[in-house]
């Protein structure tokens, strides 16, 4: 069968097989995390899988959890949360009239000047922003889990985050 999603580390299981020509893949059958990048800030954080919320191929493989090229999954965005934090120095996920509660730290001016400078004319997606508040992103599954035994993939974003939004509502709404 296909790649599922682990409850934990724990239950992660990836076995070696013997292929043709005496090489050998990765069958990855249970896993929990995995490496995803953020494209627009060029920058990548290992971080848990949550929770696979849509898959085109078929609806089954979300109902089973199948871990599977091109699956829509949901995943922990505190690793981002935490970079972002610390290259611009602000947080994200706020929600409107509820103030950020920030422990001030001592910065040098040097570094409270590197910081606005990269804040000045940086916008970020307000659809992301608002997954970034529930603390769970959307990201698509780039690799072949099955075959190289990882589960690697990239923050969806833009356009194609909102493609998918809809599809998703659309599939809800059927129910």
């Amino acid at each position: 069968g296909n790649t599922k999603l682990a409850s934990g580390h724990l239950h992660v299981k990836v076995t070696k097989v013997r292929v043709r020509g005496g090489n050998t893949k990765f069958r990855a059958l249970r896993l929990d995390h995995g490496n995803f990048s953020w494209g627009s800030e060029a920058v990548t954080r290992k971080t848990r899988l949550l929770d696979v919320v849509y898959n085109a191929s078929n609806n089954e493989m979300v109902r089973t959890q199948s871990l599977v090229k091109g699956a829509i999954i949901a995943i922990d965005a505190a690793p981002f949360k935490q970079w972002y934090m610390q290259h611009y120095g602000e947080e994200l996920g706020i929600k409107k009239g509820r103030e950020a509660k920030l422990e001030v730290t001592k910065k040098s001016k040097g570094v409270e000047a590197k910081l606005a400078a990269r804040r000045e004319g940086h916008k970020i997606d307000p659809h992301l922003d608002e997954q970034f508040s529930t603390g769970r992103l959307y990201a698509s599954i780039a690799s072949r889990p099955g075959q190289c035994g990882r589960c690697d993939g990239y923050i969806l974003e833009g356009k194609e985050l909102e493609f998918y939004v809809r599809k998703m509502q659309k599939k809800t709404a059927k129910k």
